[in-house]
């Protein structure tokens, strides 16, 4: 097997593959391009995306050059894979500074030294904004049937919950193949890569290459990353692993990585860090405590650098000792009009999203799991006032062991 693919294979990015044999056949001969489509929904990626950013990194690193597809144009759609309803149409405005956005964080991920790696970074915007209906549909549309469209279960898992599927949302399938078309005239771009949800539409534009054009162009898709107790990789209780420090702080992200279940500190050492292989399997028997941060400094430097990684242990460090106010968690603020409001306990954690259901800050109050400046809460109905807070005007609010935040008064 080529070395990109058994790497590929053996870090956990395999879940299917168009002509395998043919792709490692011409992986051993040459260097391509190959590309994973983005969609701009957000103003941020979040972990979730993190996979398919590990496999552009593995790209640059056997010597393949990626391919990043800004959606600015299947945004406007709406990618219904995955989905059980319509998605919320974005302004363009929105969408722009999406990308812009989402882009920065590309370039903190991917190696722009070297000219034959370095990425490229496509919108297809650019080319779907200039399609003309009648000639897409006479010189595209007639490569598709209805019959396979509705085969896919971007579709038909719609359709069997009776959950509404509009006809803007199934031209997405088209548009994404068309996507792949483009790349391939364009940039000679013969791979595309994508979660296991976009298979259908990866042998679409596979497909649709080879009646158009005869060439031959292949499709990789990854497995769905989960956690071991089955949930969705991504988010958490407290809301989405942001992929930007705007979003959420060096030191929140950290501790994501550094709260991972014991069961999953070697998959995602080997999912989401650069580590060598041989490696893992050398430390494999190592305290899974010094795993974890390993796992969490790795990830941490990788998006945020170096510097902020090893802030970040330290700052965790120092607040697990009683006397710490954690001088590098990160910050929420409130005014002086708020503490005259006679603002309580509970609603200070959900302003700090540290947690947001009021009964579970309730049930944690009640279990002494709720600190101020490392002294015990007990009460539910506890205001802030002026005298917690120390000369810097900050407090430290903790929950449980491992979530805290210092609050400032401005």
């Amino acid at each position: 097997m080529n070395k990109f693919l058994k790497e590929f294979t053996e870090r956990g990015y395999f879940f299917q593959c168009t002509n395998e044999q043919d792709l490692s056949k011409l992986l051993d001969n040459s260097k391509i391009k190959g590309y994973i489509g983005f969609d701009c929904t957000a103003e941020s990626l979040h972990v979730g995306s993190l996979l398919q950013i590990m496999c552009l990194r593995l790209l640059q690193k056997h010597g393949h050059q990626p391919i990043v597809l800004l959606g600015g144009g299947t945004t406007r759609i709406g990618d219904p894979s995955g989905k059980d309803k319509t998605r919320a149409i974005l302004n363009e405005k929105t969408i722009e500074k999406n990308i812009l956005n989402i882009k920065k964080i590309f370039k903190t991920f991917l190696d722009s030294k070297n000219k034959n790696t370095k990425p490229i970074f496509v919108n297809n915007y650019k080319w779907l904004k200039e399609l003309n209906y009648i000639s897409f549909l006479r010189d595209i549309g007639k490569h598709f049937t209805i019959n396979k469209m509705l085969s896919f279960d971007s579709v038909k898992l719609r359709l069997e919950r009776e959950q509404s599927l509009s006809y803007m949302e199934f031209n997405y399938m088209i548009l994404q193949a068309y996507d792949f078309l483009e790349l391939n005239n364009k940039k000679n771009c013969l791979l595309q890569i994508g979660g296991s949800d976009q298979w259908g539409n990866i042998v679409n534009g596979v497909d649709l290459i080879k009646r158009y054009s005869n060439n031959q162009a292949y499709g990789l898709t990854t497995p769905l990353i989960t956690l071991s107790s089955g949930a969705k990789m991504g988010k958490t209780e407290s809301g989405a692993i942001w992929l930007d420090k705007k979003l959420l702080s060096p030191y929140d992200y950290w501790q994501f990585w550094r709260n991972t279940d014991d069961k999953d500190v070697l998959k995602f050492l080997r999912i989401f860090t650069d580590i060598e292989l041989q490696e893992i399997e050398k430390i494999k028997n190592k305290n899974i405590n010094e795993l974890k941060i390993l796992l969490a400094n790795l990830c941490t430097e990788m998006l945020h650098g170096n510097k902020e990684a090893k802030l970040s242990e330290e700052t965790a460090k120092k607040t697990f000792e009683e006397k710490s106010t954690g001088s590098g968690l990160p910050i929420i603020k409130i005014n002086q009009n708020q503490i005259d409001q006679k603002i309580d306990i509970i609603n200070l954690i959900v302003l700090s999203k540290l947690e947001t259901s009021k009964s579970e800050i309730r049930r944690i109050i009640n279990n002494n799991g709720v600190k101020i400046n490392n002294a015990i809460v007990n009460d539910n109905k506890f205001l802030i006032k002026n005298n917690l807070f120390n000369n810097e005007k900050t407090l430290k609010l903790s929950l449980g062991k491992k979530r805290h935040v210092k609050v400032e008064l401005t």
